[in-house]
């Protein structure tokens, strides 16, 4: 089968970005952020590879990858992974629920 597309919808990327930008604020440096971005970049490439490998979520055709304390939540086709969420797990799980049936 032929390697998916990847795309990220506007919330999980609202999501990534607020989250590189909350640590380059806190640690002051690029540093954290920076390893963060070349993790998810392999991450994100290993779901294109094999979506299937992730724990299924209670949410039709959506899985669920970890990194670290993070949480990448994506939503498989038969053509494309769409990224549906980018989540510091350390957040208050409610967010979560909202963020991921589109309720804001």
């Amino acid at each position: 089968m032929a390697q998916r597309t990847v795309r990220w919808t506007r919330t999980a990327d609202i999501q990534y970005i607020g989250i590189l930008e909350y640590w380059l604020n806190r640690n002051k440096s690029a540093t954290y952020s920076k390893k963060l971005i070349n993790i998810v970049s392999e991450k994100t490439k290993q779901i294109a590879k094999t979506p299937f490998i992730y724990k299924k979520t209670d949410f039709k055709d959506v899985r669920v990858a970890s990194i670290e304390n993070f949480s990448i939540f994506c939503k498989v086709t038969p053509d494309e992974i769409l990224i549906t969420a980018f989540w510091d797990n350390r957040q208050d799980p409610k967010n979560l629920l909202k963020a991921l049936t589109n309720k804001k």
